[in-house]
């Protein structure tokens, strides 16, 4: 279990790392646009991180109570 915890969040340390490069290109995309292209691309970027972060908190909350019926 340990070995798995650390994997994770090795992953999760390194993955900035790999991608950090696309944050810049945006912001220099998004300062070409106007306002509603702009407000366009935030609300495409939320949409898009909508379903993953869904996800993670079911099954945060799922081990969270099956974790408290065990203690």
């Amino acid at each position: 279990m340990k070995k798995v915890l650390f994997s994770l969040l090795l992953l999760v340390a390194l993955s900035p790392i790999v991608h950090g490069q696309g944050c810049s290109v945006c912001t220099k995309t998004a300062q070409g646009l106007d306002n509603k292209s702009a407000n366009g691309i935030n609300t495409g970027i939320i949409y898009l991180a909508f379903l993953p972060l869904t996800i993670m908190g079911t099954l945060g909350y799922i081990w969270w109570r099956s974790s408290s019926r065990n203690a």
